[in-house]
């Protein structure tokens, strides 16, 4: 049985503890609000180019750009890994990370393009040497979001990759953060075509739809990626204030058990040194 002075000490390590998950809960609870209202207010500009990208590929009769053909053959697939750039969130890094390892394992060739630092370190413990890599949580999401976009739109018009998969968190609720996996380029036609049958206003577009289609892709490609950092930064902080939730309750319940069995042990350490006292009280009486 543990000593009262171990028991002492492992109580106020649990405590010290318990302060620090309850102050990043309530930093997490407190970026949570500003990571939402910045994809809430992204997703109107978000649905809007997602509309005029149906309405133009709809009312185009051929299509020559990149991202509407289909990759070259035989080259590998370009995967983008999105994740946080730090922990203390529960199994949300690891989640994501298993999805881009499932897919990693039917695609050994894969070109990863990570963003985030755990998404950076798993792909260098997978073995595959440095790859293109951008920080979360840099000062500016866009910025990294136009390089990002600039740097698979390169490789993938160059023939170097032959796809664009993305592997990110969709934050579904506060409690629950799924790993997604979607293609984005080549954009299929049906899949980009608009979902109502209903008529349409005749619309003039100068100098052409191609034309103006040529110029929409490129941003549709890097708003998506944007839009996709934010999501992930909600996805984390709302994983982050569950698993900080859980972790001080997890430890005021220790910090309880650890009390009744102090109290034990003090109890017990009481009761021999009485039980002694009176043992050596009735010795010198028998004598």
């Amino acid at each position: 049985m543990a000593s009262v002075k171990d028991l002492r000490g492992r109580i106020r390590s649990l405590k010290n503890t318990q302060q620090i998950t309850k102050a990043m809960k309530q930093v997490a609870a407190a970026k949570i609000r500003r990571a939402e209202m910045a994809q809430k207010q992204a997703r109107p500009y978000a649905d809007a180019l997602g509309e005029m990208l149906q309405d133009l590929i709809a009312t185009s009769a051929s299509i020559d750009h990149p991202f509407m053909n289909p990759g070259k053959a035989g080259v590998p697939s370009g995967v983008i890994l999105m994740t946080a750039d730090k922990g203390l969130a529960g199994a949300f890094n690891s989640n994501v990370i298993r999805e881009a390892e499932r897919y990693w394992r039917q695609h050994s060739d894969a070109r990863f393009y990570t963003v985030g630092i755990k998404a950076r370190n798993a792909v260098r413990r997978w073995g595959l040497g440095d790859r293109p890599a951008w920080p979360l949580n840099a000062p500016s999401k866009l910025q990294t979001a136009h390089e990002l976009a600039q740097s698979v739109t390169a490789d993938f018009t160059a023939g170097e990759i032959g796809d664009i998969t993305l592997v990110s968190s969709k934050h579904v609720s506060m409690m629950v953060q799924r790993p997604e996996m979607r293609q984005l380029v080549p954009i299929e036609r049906e899949a980009a075509a608009p979902k109502d049958a209903g008529p349409r206003g005749a619309v003039e577009i100068v100098p052409s739809p191609e034309f103006v289609l040529s110029k929409l892709l490129p941003k549709y490609l890097e708003f998506t990626l944007f839009s996709a950092m934010l999501e992930t930064d909600a996805s984390f902080y709302a994983a982050q204030l569950l698993a900080m939730n859980n972790a001080t309750e997890n430890a005021g319940k220790l910090i309880d058990e650890l009390t009744i069995a102090m109290n034990n042990a003090r109890q017990a350490a009481i009761t021999k040194e009485l039980l002694e006292i009176v043992s050596g009280a009735e010795a010198l009486t028998g004598t």
